[in-house]
């Protein structure tokens, strides 16, 4: 079971510990269930990591509007465990996507400080991409 916290501005929010080569970092990610991918971070952050470009994507953003961004390549520590993921780069605060909850169950207690639990599915297997 992964654990956070609801937010004052009412976002579901948890730690997620992103590596990249021999760099680790703890990131608090919001929980966006309109973004399909795994995980946005700022530029700033990939580079401290030093992720590696992985190719460019177009995106539609919830306004409709679309963009490209960039993708990278990185690990996180996800149910206990490293896992490969892509990372979007995108200068907003760090995103959870719903690719990287595929398979868990999210729970919210939807009140500032309220619990927000993710867990596994029974008899589910985890793809890493």
């Amino acid at each position: 079971m992964m654990q956070g916290r609801v937010n004052q501005r009412c976002e579901a929010v948890i730690s997620v510990v992103v590596r990249g080569g021999d760099k680790i970092k703890s990131v608090d990610t919001v929980i966006d269930t309109g973004f399909n991918g795994f995980l946005s971070l700022p530029i700033d952050i990939i580079v401290e990591l030093g992720l590696p470009w992985n190719y460019r994507d177009r995106a539609t953003l919830g306004d409709g509007s679309e963009t490209l961004f960039d993708i990278y390549n990185a690990e996180a520590i996800w149910n206990g465990q490293y896992r490969e993921i892509e990372v979007n780069a995108a200068e907003t605060e760090p995103l959870l996507g719903m690719r990287m909850l595929k398979g868990y169950r999210l729970q919210v207690d939807t009140i500032e400080g309220g619990a927000v639990t993710i867990d596994m599915l029974p008899n589910v297997v985890e793809d890493s991409r």
